[in-house]
């Protein structure tokens, strides 16, 4: 079997934490059998591009189940585009980078799949190069049904405003785009959850205050933001299906002092320098289940 090795900003930020791997023991450059049967069976799939200043976009692809098919298991095709108002339609070009994660939040099921963009017609064609499992940890579960989102036009934020901090503060669940800086091999985009009770993610003025709980060790977001400060955040809005986009520049405290939430091992700060929100976006109404385990040992700001 032929695993993957880290990437050197992976492996720093390994030993900043105080945890060493020889190898990433799981990360393919292809996708097990489960993992192409799994992508099938959803109805969204998240999704990382890089914008034309080189910004890793966090976005989210909807359709019925099957929209997501592997032909083969060095290929997903993906029935669908970003909506023509989403930040991240005009990334999707022939040749670009995407980071992919596929999640069942019925079921707290994840995998992960990176590669490029080799075609694009009414969806897009991906050739895997990097293809892994994640844990359920912090996972809360949540049943969705279908429904048509009315859809809004896009807000451009100047800063975040009330109701964006508001959203934030309520949030159990976000995700977060990142990318290697140029130069690393076995690198690219990634695509990764968060979560936590609502109020994990602190927020003042522009700025989030984001713990970091026990993971799988692989530190695949903060090394590449390790070399590459820049990320993309998403949040939603479950109940009303609001989408909201953040850009922003983070830093990371390895060794954090003081009172952070409970269960952090590390803190990160994100300086959000862009923002957009896209008001009942998501065509789906959510059914909540209960929190993980894992998110129930965890604190809050």
């Amino acid at each position: 079997m032929t695993f993957l090795a880290f990437h050197e900003d992976e492996r720093r930020a390994q030993a900043l934490a105080g945890q060493r791997r020889a190898g990433r023991v799981a990360i393919r450059p292809f996708m097990p059998d489960q993992h192409r049967e799994f992508f099938t069976l959803l109805p969204y799939l998240f999704v990382a591009t890089i914008d034309t200043g080189g910004w890793p976009m966090a976005s989210v692809l909807t359709g019925p189940p099957g929209f997501v098919q592997s032909p083969d298991p060095t290929t997903l095709g993906i029935g669908a585009l970003p909506a023509p108002d989403d930040l991240a339609a005009p990334t999707f070009i022939a040749g670009a980078e995407i980071g992919l994660l596929g999640l069942d939040f019925t079921t707290r099921r994840r995998n992960r799949a990176n590669g490029r963009l080799v075609a694009i017609d009414d969806g897009v064609t991906v050739a895997i190069a990097q293809s892994f499992g994640n844990c359920a940890q912090y996972i809360q579960t949540r049943t969705p049904s279908p429904r048509v989102a009315a859809g809004a036009p896009i807000e451009r934020l100047d800063h975040l405003d009330d109701a964006a901090r508001a959203l934030i503060a309520a949030s159990d669940t976000f995700f977060v785009a990142s990318r290697s800086r140029p130069g690393i091999d076995d690198g690219g985009l990634d695509m990764s959850h968060r979560g936590g009770k609502p109020g994990f993610v602190g927020v003042a003025g522009d700025t989030l205050a984001i713990p970091d709980f026990r993971g799988n060790r692989f530190y695949n977001t903060l090394g590449n933001l390790l070399g590459d400060p820049r990320a993309g955040l998403l949040f939603i809005d479950f109940a009303s299906g609001d989408i909201l986009q953040l850009q922003g520049r983070a830093t990371i405290d390895w060794h954090p002092e003081g009172s952070g939430p409970a269960g952090a091992e590390r803190l990160w700060r994100v300086d959000v320098t862009h923002a957009w929100r896209r008001r009942d976006a998501f065509p789906f109404a959510w059914r909540f289940g209960d929190y993980a385990p894992t998110t129930l040992a965890t604190g809050t700001w």
